[in-house]
């Protein structure tokens, strides 16, 4: 019998089997074969949110949330946040590798030659109402763009990728500040491809013709390393549907649209907009040890902290909370951060958060950072969605290139009624 192997007693017929095992994964289709009666479809798995299935073989991506590492191709994130950028990484995450210079420097170009929009899409922005959440905008413009290019159903083929590659993250900045310019009824800045991408994106959304107008480089940085942070998480909520959208060989951009609309979801994108609303109702940092005992007797939660993944200090919150630093010498000091300080030190030292291991996540300074550079609650999730888009675009493009990857389709614990005749309405 091979050591590489789990054997499966079954107590209702006394059977064994031999389950393989491979990178510490079993085959769900082995257990299949465990049956009572021949005609019996066979044992599955029940799994709700996935806690504990592997529904893909990917090299992306490396998180052990134990230990507080998260590695993007095998690069620590903190070394990409210091030393590298955003286009540079997003190039990592999508083909495999950091580009040589003259690689980086055609990528780099090619993704600013891409960053203007169809003047069909900036007029349907315009059809939106002057309320509406640029998330929602920026969701319906993704489903637009897969209308534009007659090729996108060819997507196995790599170059018809690239280019949609290209496209996405050159464009998705571009209709970022567009939304963001329609919401408070200003004219469009059209981009420029002479600035950093971070810091084009903060010249279209703030540019109003001054004659002196510089984009603060600081602030530029700060926004890239965000972007960095954001870049890829493995197989999250709005990455799974990603692939899952994906699988069917729909377009990037119906795809990306899906993942964005998950990521539009509280529960994921949301976060930071909550731990704003929670400090801003603490109100002091001297009302910091009353809250958190209110926390203690389950009163609620405390936002920002622990992680389904992370069950030490997440690393990427390490590093927010170093750009917060250079941030708050621009913008002057947020009030809200002495409060975050004060929250931090309390939940790292009592016993009931470091038992439960909640410790800040990267969400816990970011929405903080947002709102210190002038960007509004509503766009938050928006920003999200831009570092995120190369870690989706990464991952469709692993999916596509899989050859055991299928179309997804999950298996159900059906509880249903039984088979049963049909009632005429007269007799019910």
């Amino acid at each position: 019998m091979s050591t590489n192997t789990l054997t499966i007693v079954d107590n209702r017929t006394g059977k064994s089997y031999e389950v393989p095992i491979e990178h510490e994964t079993i085959p769900a289709i082995a257990l299949r074969q465990i049956k009572v009666n021949p005609d019996d479809f066979g044992l599955m798995t029940y799994d709700p949110g996935y806690g504990n299935t592997a529904s893909c073989k990917s090299s992306i991506t490396y998180i052990d949330g134990d230990k507080g590492i998260l590695l993007y191709r095998g690069y620590p994130i903190e070394q990409l946040a210091e030393q590298s950028n955003f286009l540079e990484v997003a190039y990592l995450l999508i083909y495999g590798e950091l580009p040589t210079k003259e690689r980086r420097a055609k990528w780099e170009y090619d993704v600013h030659h891409h960053t203007f929009i169809h003047e069909n899409l900036a007029r349907m922005l315009e059809a939106f109402r002057y309320d509406a959440h640029p998330m929602s905008m920026l969701i319906g413009s993704l489903s637009i763009m897969s209308t534009f290019y007659s090729e996108l159903k060819d997507c196995r083929n790599q170059a018809v990728q690239d280019k949609q590659i290209l496209r996405i993250i050159g464009k998705l900045p571009t209709v970022a500040a567009f939304a963001y310019r329609h919401r408070i009824g200003r004219p469009y800045n059209y981009p420029n491809s002479t600035l950093t991408y971070a810091a084009n994106l903060l010249y279209m959304l703030d540019y109003m013709h001054q004659s002196d107008y510089e984009v603060n480089p600081v602030l530029a940085k700060a926004l890239d390393v965000l972007f960095i942070l954001h870049a890829d998480h493995e197989q999250n909520c709005s990455t799974a549907v990603m692939r899952n959208i994906g699988s069917s060989l729909a377009d990037p951009y119906s795809a990306m649209s899906g993942a964005a609309a998950a990521l539009f979801g509280p529960l994921h994108g949301g976060a930071n907009e909550a731990v704003l609303k929670m400090l801003k109702e603490i109100g002091d940092a001297k009302n910091v040890p009353s809250y958190v005992e209110r926390v203690k007797k389950g009163e609620f939660r405390l936002m920002g902290f622990g992680h389904r993944v992370y069950k030490n200090y997440d690393p990427r919150a390490r590093i927010i909370k170093k750009i917060a630093d250079d941030v708050f010498e621009v913008t002057g000091s947020n009030p809200l951060l002495d409060i975050a300080l004060a929250l931090e030190e309390v939940a790292l030292h009592d016993e009931y958060f470091v038992e439960r291991k909640l410790y800040p996540n990267v969400d816990f300074y970011s929405g903080i950072i947002y709102q210190a550079m002038g960007f509004p609650v509503d766009m938050f999730t928006v920003l999200f969605a831009l570092g995120r888009a190369p870690g989706w675009l990464a991952q469709w493009r692993e999916l596509l290139m899989d050859p055991e990857q299928r179309i997804a389709r999950p298996r159900q614990v059906y509880l249903g009624s039984d088979k049963r005749d049909y009632v005429p309405l007269d007799q019910r």
